[in-house]
């Protein structure tokens, strides 16, 4: 019977990815870009990996020289693009970003490599090639949510988004990924979902559709691990979206492309105040 209800209550889009699409197509509304290169297109990830350790700076995700975001490289998805070695979220731009392959050597930028980042990031990309992004951080309350070692709740629309598209990983809980193999066994334990709370260690997201998606379902990740927190502080059991709802929710605010299309105000409130990110 739920899953009679389910199917009734799926929307007709049409050719449109999203009710959120207008229907007419003259009005003002971001669109994904189509490119006429891959020198193109590498230009455009580029920047938009640096608008995503930007917005990082802007949520106060800094942690010393903890965090790492990757994304696949368009023509040679055997390399991926990063943030540098011990260079604030605030100050990353394009022309400091690091192309480096599975094994770890850098072939474009000045920068160190961050090995922890390498090492978890390389096994993910080389284990999972259809995972074009991946954001980590030693962020406040993913880390100490990460520490109870549970899944959230579906306790509203926000955190709908995850319901069934996350999952804990126990797999080197808490334990430094500096060592080869432990980025391969992180890598071989992880689903086919957008988003693991790595125990005792904190947040992760990936994204086979953009490094905009996996940024902001990271920020969202974050808001959802606080909200819970704040509900059990109450000491009141919160109110549980039904499953059925909460798929349904997940299917019309928990896509990659809505995470996608959550991210460009953010990119435009950045392009438009800190232009130097791009040099």
């Amino acid at each position: 019977m739920a899953a009679v209800m389910e199917k009734e209550r799926k929307l007709n889009l049409g050719d449109r990815e999203s009710i959120y699409q207008p229907e007419d197509k003259s009005q003002i509304f971001p669109y994904q870009p189509k490119f006429k290169s891959f020198a193109e297109e590498r230009q455009h990830l580029k920047e938009r990996l640096v608008a995503a350790c930007r917005a990082f700076a802007l949520e106060k995700f800094d942690y010393g020289f903890a965090g790492h975001l990757t994304v696949r490289d368009p023509e040679h998805p055997n390399l991926y693009w990063t943030n540098p070695m011990a260079v604030h979220f605030d100050q990353v731009k394009v022309s400091n970003l690091i192309l480096a392959d599975h094994e770890g050597n850098i072939l474009e930028g000045k920068h160190a490599l961050n090995r922890a980042g390498f090492v978890l990031h390389a096994a993910v990309h080389e284990k999972h090639p259809d995972i074009v992004a991946m954001c980590h951080a030693h962020t406040v309350y993913g880390t100490a949510f990460a520490a109870l070692g549970k899944p959230l709740d579906p306790i509203s629309q926000d955190a709908a988004a995850f319901f069934e598209d996350h999952m804990v990983l126990a797999e080197q809980a808490g334990q430094v990924a500096v060592e080869d193999n432990s980025g391969y066994n992180v890598a071989g334990s992880l689903k086919k979902v957008k988003a693991i709370i790595h125990r005792n260690h904190g947040l992760l997201t990936v994204s086979r559709h953009s490094i905009e998606a996996a940024a902001f379902w990271f920020i969202a990740l974050e808001r959802c691990c606080k909200q819970q927190m704040l509900v059990e502080a109450t000491g009141i059991k919160p109110v549980l979206l039904s499953p059925e709802t909460a798929r349904y929710s997940r299917e019309h605010v928990g896509s990659e492309y809505i995470g996608w299309l959550h991210f460009q105000p953010i990119w435009g409130y950045l392009k438009e105040n800190q232009p130097d990110m791009f040099k």
